[in-house]
């Protein structure tokens, strides 16, 4: 009897324990199917070379930027999540000196979602309209991080009406601005709320951002200044249309006045109190496109539209990352893979700066456009072959807006404070940059194709680098790359590039191998080499070469590199952080669970 009762417990015991197993089990596989955990580690050891000068003695060798990025869904409608940042012991050169922690906790959130209303509490990214007068985003390859935190909702009405509204303050580093932030924009299906069957689509979008400040006076007179304004208010409006093939968009931005930065002495900030300025975009693209051909254009006029959570922020001696940017404002140029294509590269001028005390230069905005071309030639023809061919061209030409200065008080206008100027509206003149480019890519067989590129550019180097001088540069990179496909994964790319100038740069050769094993391991070899002597005497007779290797495995990849990194700028998207030269070991590490 007591061995039945005994067997009987026993019995008991084991069931509950194997029944708990399953519902630890049963909680932990939900658990695991709400959470998503990502991790991303770019680390550097940084070396002596005897092309450079060397490192200096107090400078850390060994550094390392890394995020964990946790999101929790804890119902259908409700998540969370936050970021931890660790920039140990510094964080990699030519980054910010903001992030400045080892360890701590960059963004959190908490977030309510149904079918019509959006609520997000703590940090949040947002966009309105092309992201000209607002977008918050997080890109870590250029070190820019300007989420805001504070509150955003988002009601959906109706299947045809968007409504945002959002209040914050923008990150900075591990802090947030001293600024206040206001937004709210409206979105508009015409097409679908009036069910205008004719039209693809027909959307109107309006938006508002406003950005409330201190200001402090610099003058030990205040009587003698003007009023500078806590609210700086910005409003836009955005049009979208699409018909059968054709498709257009339109948007203007205005900013309301605010003071100008005098930031022609480095380290300086300093603020003109005797006027004040506004400012403007206009962008309007328009395009057709068809199975096997597309034109797209694309114009462009920005006048004084830098905006920034913080004034000081203004100064890009002390800021040559843009940190506190609120809008975005890329190069509206062609972004090319190659690395002696990106020696000579545009960056978006929106003014208004004073720049460069030895040789002064006003910037107070830019007006472009940019063209793009593509066209399949058809399997079978002449020109297309058995697999067909396809063609791209693109030009682009961007000029500094045609401007004309006064300064009321009769000194230099780069020195006195009441400079004042009036810009003529459609006035491309002034030259900045332009480019032609074609690009051929060529299917010869199953296993190998072939990619064939053609690049002109013209180049101000004297005003781009504000150096003072209209220095142009002529150049024209060629590009031919080749990849061959073996079995069982296997491949090899083969990459070659050549630089040449009127006399800047002179000629630069580059090339790239690559051999993949499988699917997963792969290593490369690269240089770029300027085997002529050249004005950019840091860079003369210079081996700028890379060897590396990565290998994936599910949703980890890890990447290793050892080489020469050639100063200058580094961009993604159009937007560009400055880089200097440096030699060392990389090691990347992104892996998701």
């Amino acid at each position: 009897m007591h061995k039945q009762i005994l067997t009987v417990i026993i019995l008991l015991i084991t069931v509950t324990i194997n029944s708990q197993e399953k519902e630890w089990e049963s909680r932990f596989d939900e658990i695991s199917e709400r959470l998503n955990v990502s991790f991303e580690s770019n680390a550097q050891w940084y070396l002596n070379d005897k092309k450079f000068e060397d490192i200096k003695e107090d400078t850390e060798r060994l550094r390392a930027n890394s995020y964990l990025r946790i999101d929790y869904q804890i119902s259908d409608r409700f998540s969370s999540g936050f970021q931890l940042e660790s920039y140990a012991p510094e964080p990699l050169l030519n980054y910010s000196k903001i992030f400045d922690e080892e360890i701590g906790l960059g963004t959190f959130y908490l977030n309510y979602n149904t079918k019509k209303l959006d609520i997000t509490l703590g940090y949040y990214y947002v966009q309105f309209g092309s992201g000209l007068i607002l977008r918050s985003w997080e890109d870590r390859a250029l070190g820019v991080n300007n989420a805001l935190r504070g509150g955003k909702i988002i009601y959906d009405p109706t299947n045809y009406l968007r409504l945002t509204a959002l209040y914050g303050k923008q990150r900075k580093g591990f802090d947030v601005s001293d600024s206040n932030i206001f937004g709210f924009e409206t979105q508009f299906d015409i097409a679908n709320a009036f069910q205008i069957e004719s039209l693809n689509s027909l959307k109107l979008g309006l938006s508002y951002v406003g950005k409330q400040e201190d200001y402090k006076s610099d003058t030990p007179n205040p009587q003698a200044t003007i009023e500078i304004p806590e609210l700086v208010n910005s409003f836009g409006a955005q049009l979208d249309l699409e018909y059968k093939n054709l498709y257009t968009n339109f948007e203007y931005i205005y900013k309301s006045e605010d003071a100008r930065l005098n930031n022609f002495i480095p380290n300086i900030v300093s603020f003109s109190e005797k006027a004040l300025f506004d400012g403007n975009a206009i962008t309007w693209n328009i395009g057709y496109s068809q199975k096997g051909f597309g034109i797209g254009s694309t114009f462009r006029r920005l006048e004084n539209m830098r905006f920034y959570s913080e004034r000081s922020a203004l100064n890009l001696n002390n800021n040559p990352t843009s940190q506190l940017s609120m809008n975005y404002l890329p190069a509206l140029t062609k972004q090319h893979d190659y690395t002696l294509a990106n020696i000579y590269i545009y960056q978006a001028q929106p003014g208004l700066v004073v720049e460069n005390y030895e040789f002064p230069l006003v910037k107070s905005g830019e007006i472009g456009e940019s063209i793009d071309v593509f066209y399949n030639i058809k399997k079978g023809s002449l020109l297309g072959g058995k697999y067909g061919t396809k063609l791209s061209v693109n030009w682009s030409y961007w000029a500094n807006l045609t401007s004309t200065y006064s300064n009321p008080s009769g000194t230099a206008y780069f020195v006195g404070d009441d400079l004042t100027y009036e810009t003529e509206l459609l006035n491309f003149d002034d030259k900045l940059y332009s480019e032609i480019n074609a690009e051929i890519r060529k299917k010869w067989s199953p296993k190998l194709k072939s990619i064939f590129t053609y690049i002109n550019l013209n180049y101000n180097k004297g005003f781009l680098e504000s150096k003072g001088a209209n220095d142009f540069v002529n150049a024209w990179i060629g590009v031919a790359e080749s990849t061959y496909k073996f079995n069982s994964g296997k491949s090899v790319r083969l990459e070659l590039q050549h630089l040449s100038t009127n006399d800047d740069a002179n000629n630069w050769a580059g090339g790239t191998i690559e051999y993949f094993f499988n699917s997963k391991f792969g290593v490369y070899l690269n240089d770029s080499y300027n085997y002529e002597e050249s004005k950019i005497t840091e860079n003369t007779e210079i081996h700028f070469f890379n060897l590396g290797g990565s290998y994936t495995k599910g949703s980890t990849r890890v990447g290793i590199n050892y080489g020469r990194q050639r100063g200058g700028l580094l961009c993604v998207g159009g937007v560009c952080r400055p880089v200097s030269k440096n030699t060392g070991v990389t090691l990347n590490l992104v892996a998701t669970f």
